[in-house]
């Protein structure tokens, strides 16, 4: 039978066996370079990073994290008086690493980067379901996994690793019932859940979500598939209910980092909340950043390494937003919705403070991506009869220059951060290490841990004593504004003390003996 199937061409049981060996072979061997140096770059580990790898340790052993009840909706991040909450589901799936692997910084970090290269490769499987093209699916991929924005946040621990992939995994879902004219309550509960999955994911996501759901109306072309978002957005106000009895029983605290980080704020006069918006989400659309500078916070961008987004993906995304626009592909509905989704990736950023904040503006190259695919599809189409014979070599070279000058670039933007990105040490609280390592050493015990003006570092210490396997028991936090008893030894996120004997600086930290 097996030699029969051969002579057909059909795969064997075996064959499948081992082409699925091989792929997997292949994921693996890819994540392996995809996360090379992850553990030495950047060094150290930031504060919000030990707060969310902290919470995850202690979910996977009882459930709660630093403050409150088992497995809470949001988790209170720091031990100070104006206390701020993040989003659960980077904490409850590094949890799920934890459970059965050790804790460390190596293991957090590609635990994050792990979501982040799975976004890279579904966003392929999305271009190749929407060109048909295996050749597309795999372009697109790669450029995703080369994209430096993606690759330099997937390497840290907030909880903004997840946002690419939610994003992606609610496109998928989108996708997959516009092709439909029957929505089944299974289609209706995948897209209700990815909506979900955006925002539970991340702060912005709460601001991006709605906004998408508000958008399937331009894939409602007929009425079927209007009631079909009308469930839609019932079925996702559903998975809302806990936040708003969240907010009910902690008032405040849902808004309370926009009300932080926003100009939108009661009293101002609504036109200089809308002018002040215009500008800011013209700011966000900054070429210059985009494509030359990126961000300007060193944590989420090496300095001097160029742009976010390779200059060739942006080639082939503008091409394929006019492909859109004058071929009239916007009569599509789906090409009408990543329009829209591309437009209101950046609303989350632009209602803030800051410009081009990377983290904020996370679905916005997700979108640019996604329009790669129109370009693509265009530049790899079969030549027909109407087009001269030399249209599609010309269209092929031109492909392959701009693959060209995407591998140029990425291997470009790569030797400059394996170069520069270890010298961030400020920026990810490497001096903090030597304090503790320091502190520790001291054979008197308890060690105080005092918050200064440099944050609540007492989560670095708390991080590192897990990972050291270290009772916390060893440690006593200061509450704010608390004097350490005379004697004591304090580890300090101030730089300097009164009344003290310094031990060690390192840094901004200081460790000292209280007098």
């Amino acid at each position: 039978m097996d030699n029969i199937l051969l002579r057909r061409g059909v795969p064997t049981a075996v064959q499948k066996s081992l082409r699925i060996l091989l792929c997997v072979a292949g994921l693996v061997l890819l994540f392996t370079f995809y996360t090379w140096g992850i553990s030495q770059n950047p060094r150290g580990f930031y504060l919000d990073e030990s707060a969310t790898a902290y919470n995850a340790y202690l979910v996977s052993r009882t459930g709660a994290g630093e403050f409150g009840p088992r497995f809470p909706l949001l988790f209170q991040q720091f031990a100070v008086s104006n206390a701020t909450y993040t989003n659960p589901l980077a904490i409850y799936l590094m949890a799920i690493v934890f459970r059965f692997v050790p804790p460390s910084v190596s293991v957090a970090r590609m635990s994050a980067a792990f979501w982040m290269f799975a976004a890279c490769l579904l966003l392929g499987v999305l271009a190749k379901r929407i060109s048909r093209d295996s050749k597309i699916g795999i372009i697109v991929a790669g450029t995703a996994l080369l994209t430096p924005w993606f690759f330099e946040l997937g390497r840290l621990v907030f909880d903004a690793h997840l946002s690419v992939f939610t994003v992606v995994v609610f496109l998928l879902a989108a996708y997959r019932v516009q092709s439909k004219e029957m929505w089944g309550w299974r289609d209706i509960a995948m897209v209700a859940g990815a909506l979900a999955l955006v925002t539970y994911g991340y702060f912005a996501g709460r601001a991006l979500a709605p906004l998408c759901a508000l958008g399937l109306l331009l894939l409602a072309t007929t009425t079927r598939r209007l009631l079909g978002v009308i469930k839609i957005w019932l079925a996702y106000g559903l998975t809302l209910v806990p936040l708003v009895l969240f907010d009910h029983s902690h008032p405040g605290v849902v808004t309370k980092r926009l009300h932080e980080v926003s100009y939108i704020r009661p009293g101002v006069p609504w036109k200089e909340t809308a002018y002040e918006f215009v500008r800011r989400y013209l700011e966000d659309q900054s070429l210059t950043a985009l494509l030359m500078t990126g961000d300007y916070h060193p944590r989420h961008h090496v300095q001097g390494s160029g742009g976010v987004i390779l200059f060739a993906t942006f080639v082939l995304a503008m091409i394929g937003l006019w492909l859109i626009i004058a071929r009239r592909r916007w009569r599509e509905p789906w090409w009408r919705f990543i329009v829209y989704g591309l437009g209101v990736s950046i609303l989350p950023s632009a209602i803030t403070n800051e410009p081009f904040h990377e983290v904020r503006l996370m679905a916005y190259p997700v979108f640019l991506l996604v329009l790669t695919i129109p370009a693509l599809e265009w530049l790899l189409a079969p030549a027909q009869a109407k087009q001269s014979s030399w249209s599609r070599p010309i269209k092929l070279g031109f492909v392959g220059i701009l693959l060209a000058a995407t591998v140029a670039q990425a291997i470009d933007f790569q030797l400059t951060f394996r170069r520069k990105g270890p010298e961030r040490v400020n920026e990810f609280d490497v001096p903090y290490k030597a304090a503790y390592d320091a502190a520790v050493a001291q054979p008197q015990r308890p060690i105080y841990l005092e918050n200064g003006m440099w944050g609540p570092a007492y989560m670095d210490a708390y991080w590192y004593a897990t990972v050291e396997g270290r009772p916390i028991s060893e440690f006593v936090r200061l509450p704010d504004g608390a004097k350490p008893p005379a004697g004591a030894i304090v580890l300090s996120s101030n730089s300097e003390c009164q009344n003290c004997q310094a031990i060690q600086k390192s840094g901004c930290y200081l460790l000292y003996k209280a007098k």
